[in-house]
């Protein structure tokens, strides 16, 4: 069994920009009710399909399987809930942990969101200074959430 423990902020400067290179993903989500979020997802020649269980703390179960990518691309069209997200995401190695930065796009424009996945709860990290005020438990910055209510309509 898989787990994911991750911390979330809000992104306060553009510093970040010059410490990587974005890749565009593009995800759509076939269920979002909390404790059982499907989602497929594509960037590059890859896709994913990820369900993801109820969130404990800051740990949640995680399941990954890669899919053809045409297949990905007719569930994102076809069977997904709309509207779909698409964000560049650009990996930052500070340290020992890799922080994303997702800055996205369409119906969600104008926000920016770090992510750091960690090997524990306790785990102690040094924030960037271009890295603002933690969202960890904020359902509304979780794109899952940003499906149902995009960022451009707060």
């Amino acid at each position: 069994m898989s787990i994911e423990i991750e911390r979330k902020f809000l992104v306060k400067s553009d510093e970040w920009k010059s410490l990587g290179k974005g890749q565009f993903y593009r995800q759509g989500y076939l269920s979002t009710m909390p404790g059982r979020i499907v989602r497929i997802r594509t960037t590059g020649k890859k896709s994913y399909l990820t369900i993801k269980g109820l969130v404990v703390g800051l740990t949640r179960n995680e399941f990954e399987y890669e899919v053809p990518i045409e297949e990905a691309k007719f569930i994102i069209e076809n069977l997904c809930e709309k509207p779909i997200i698409e964000k560049y995401r650009t990996k930052i190695k500070i340290d020992d942990v890799i922080w994303e930065v997702d800055e996205f796009l369409g119906e969600n424009e104008g926000l920016v969101i770090a992510e750091i996945e960690l090997k524990s709860e306790e785990q102690k990290i040094n924030i960037p200074n271009w890295i603002g005020e933690e969202v960890t438990g904020d359902f509304r910055y979780s794109n899952s959430n940003l499906i149902k209510n995009p960022f451009t309509k707060w």
